[in-house]
């Protein structure tokens, strides 16, 4: 699959990168994982930092041109879908595709990791940090509340892509505050499919007990909240 199917524009700008690179803070025997290499803008930088680098890349035609740009610096480069895995790392660095940034938020809760430097869209940031009662206050959104500390680091224009997208982006910093198990994800998830209905109307909808937060509509609910009602 082509990386601009998945809504990928290439990093370019080299000083967008030094910056998550150093906002990464990898040390020397440090596990270091990329999620999409692209043309091998962010693998050049990490693998000169002397840590154990493993990154994925599902286009062929970037994992080739990566695997030459970090050719005998001894990173390990694969061909496939990080999310289909579960690979122990202690930092992750990375420019996603936009399309895949949900999907990446509920892969990454259930992993244990010391921290994350990514680059998101920027109206996807603006829902990961939206507080309780925001209209931008979502599924997403109480998921990575719950699990992470999220930080926004830097704001990117389009110029430092290629080609330029059409939605503005930026750089955040993800700590984990608890990993998640795969059901508390899910529980999550459902509970805001019902995100305007009483919380214990929600709740008995979807089989699950009641919560004692009466009549209060599901999107006021605090990240811990949410967790003390969905975890195992």
């Amino acid at each position: 699959m082509k990386r601009h199917r998945l809504g990928q524009h290439y990093l370019v700008d080299e000083g967008v990168v030094m910056r998550m690179v150093e906002s990464a803070g990898i040390s020397r025997g440090d596990r270091v994982l990329e999620i999409g290499t692209g043309k091998g803008a962010i693998t050049r930088l990490l693998a000169d930092r002397g840590a154990s680098l493993l990154a994925f890349e599902v286009d062929r035609e970037n994992f080739d041109e990566t695997s030459r740009v970090v050719e005998g610096k001894g990173v390990e480069i694969r061909l496939g879908d990080a999310f289909a895995e579960k690979p122990e790392f202690d930092v992750l660095v990375a420019s996603l595709p936009y399309s895949e940034s949900s999907s990446f938020i509920g892969w990454l809760c259930t992993l244990e990791f010391e921290r994350a430097v990514v680059m998101l869209q920027d109206d996807f940031v603006m829902k990961i940090v939206a507080p309780p009662g925001n209209r931008d206050y979502k599924g997403v959104s109480a998921l990575a509340q719950v699990a992470f500390e999220v930080k926004v680091l830097e704001r990117v224009g389009s110029g430092a892509f290629s080609p330029r997208p059409k939605v503005g982006s930026a750089v955040v910093s993800i700590v984990p505050r608890r990993r998640l198990s795969e059901i508390e994800v899910a529980r999550i998830v459902r509970l805001f499919t019902l995100r305007r209905r009483q919380v214990d109307s929600a709740l008995a909808e979807l089989g699950m007990k009641g919560s004692g937060h009466g009549r209060r509509r599901v999107y006021s609910l605090s990240p811990d909240e949410v967790f003390e009602i969905c975890r195992e």
